[in-house]
């Protein structure tokens, strides 16, 4: 087989892994959900920073309590470097709950940065780092009323300003330097995947 035809199967394998996550993750198949990630796997979120199997138990209590975050994915594309990839991947992250009493939906686009490895023929997941670029607000009822909290609203970044108001309303203590669509944070994950490219830590 040709280095060309094991490129096309290692990226096909990678959008799958991709696909596979949002998918089992979304629909809570966490036996499936597991299966996408390395043992020292770790996922990072607005309102989460940990290994994926702490990952699965918050998220599977978060359901429990009402939470309900889907996942849309976009287009894919893959820096291999022999065993190890960088991907990135187009998203949105959507997000249903009551804010200061009104039912709203939250969209966050970004992109999905991961930190991937083959081992013993197997790609998974090492980390998964999203990159938040812009978000908005939304009242399910377009007739309902909403007024944010302009000083807690300007203390998120940008990128995922209503989102982190939201979870943070609800409870989350939310990280508030993640990546966004520039700055130093990006500058510094972009730094991080070419190190792991030439083979250092993620």
């Amino acid at each position: 087989m040709h280095n060309s035809d094991n490129s096309i199967l290692d990226r096909l394998a990678i959008r799958e892994l991709v696909e596979n996550w949002v998918l089992w993750r979304d629909a809570r198949l966490w036996d499936r959900f597991r299966t996408v990630w390395h043992p020292e796997g770790r996922m990072m979120a607005t309102w989460f920073q940990g290994g994926y199997e702490e990952f699965i138990r918050v998220s599977q209590e978060g359901f429990e309590r009402g939470v309900r975050i889907l996942h849309f994915l976009g287009g894919t594309t893959a820096d291999i470097a022999g065993d190890r990839a960088i991907a990135q991947t187009k998203m949105k992250i959507e997000q249903r709950a009551p804010v200061d009493g009104v039912l709203c939906d939250v969209t966050c686009t970004g992109r999905f940065y991961d930190f991937l490895e083959r081992r013993q023929g197997r790609w998974g997941l090492v980390l998964r780092q999203p990159i938040y670029e812009k978000d908005r607000i939304d009242p399910v009822d377009p007739a309902a009323r909403l007024k944010l909290d302009a000083d807690l609203l300007a203390k998120f970044p940008e990128g995922y300003r209503h989102l982190a108001y939201l979870q943070t309303r609800i409870g989350y203590a939310v990280k508030r330097d993640m990546p966004g669509h520039d700055g130093p944070e990006l500058k510094a994950l972009y730094a991080r995947g070419a190190r792991w490219l030439q083979g250092g830590a993620p």
